[in-house]
């Protein structure tokens, strides 16, 4: 996908508060206020701009309070950048195409990687197998 650049006016018009908060502002939502994920197939894409960044097979319950992936859709649409904030060393987890805040990746997820994407339910919205 392109890059998706909008300006801050763009992004709030677009955003519920809290999105905006947790995407643009690099907030954290409450945990477990998104325990209504759907089980069916599907992926979850980045609310901002749409890119598909985790699929609903590497979803994974880890008990933490916010949803919870293995791997990411690919390499492309994920990235990554050293988050130093809140006097600890974490890694964050953003998406490529328009750089909006999804969450943190943590090195004590289940096999096959090891990995736990620790994201924030608001900045990802669900599309079932065969849509979008």
């Amino acid at each position: 996908m392109a890059k998706v650049t909008k300006t801050d006016t763009e992004w709030r018009a677009q955003l519920s508060d809290e999105a905006y908060k947790v995407t643009r502002k690099h907030g954290t939502e409450r945990a477990f206020s998104h325990d209504d994920f759907p089980k069916e197939p599907g992926n979850f894409t980045c609310v901002c701009c749409g890119a598909p960044v985790f699929d609903q097979a590497t979803k994974f319950d880890s008990g933490t309070g916010w949803p919870s992936f293995y791997q990411p859709f690919n390499d492309q649409n994920v990235g990554e950048s050293e988050d130093n904030g809140w006097l600890m060393r974490r890694t964050e987890v953003h998406c490529a195409t328009c750089d909006a805040h999804l969450g943190h990746v943590f090195p004590d997820g289940p096999q096959p990687t090891g990995q736990r994407y620790c994201i924030n339910g608001v900045a990802l919205k669900f599309e079932p197998e065969g849509e979008g």
